[in-house]
């Protein structure tokens, strides 16, 4: 399983969240966060802007679904041709995934048929 972690900009938030549910997943849990990246913040006028509103979002995926759900995160992520600002992904393994209500330890074909 895979734990994939995507920084957003926050008018893309709603585009990116419905591509998932369209795409077939609908588990994931949103932050509103703030940050700086390769831009090194906004400049208006004599004012700069270095902490940037972004929205991150989490979500875990079997490893073969890994390529798709990246599409569909980029595919709706994405301001016109592309500009700095538009976020990053991050792609970790996840070694365990527990449900707290059932005490249980999940796997990655419990996952599977979760989502089915």
């Amino acid at each position: 399983m895979l734990m994939i972690r995507t920084i957003v900009r926050p008018e893309k938030v709603h585009d990116v969240m419905q591509g998932l549910l369209d795409a077939g997943y609908p588990a994931v849990t949103k932050i509103s966060v703030v940050g700086r990246g390769k831009q090194r913040g906004l400049r208006v006028g004599d004012v700069v802007y270095d902490e940037l509103p972004k929205e991150m979002l989490f979500l875990v995926v079997p490893d073969a679904d890994k390529d798709f759900v990246i599409r569909a995160i980029m595919d709706n992520a994405k301001t016109g041709d592309g500009k700095f600002g538009d976020g990053k992904i991050f792609v970790s393994a996840v070694e365990e995934v527990y449900t707290i209500s059932s005490g249980m330890k999940e796997s990655e074909t419990l996952l599977e048929a979760k989502e089915a």
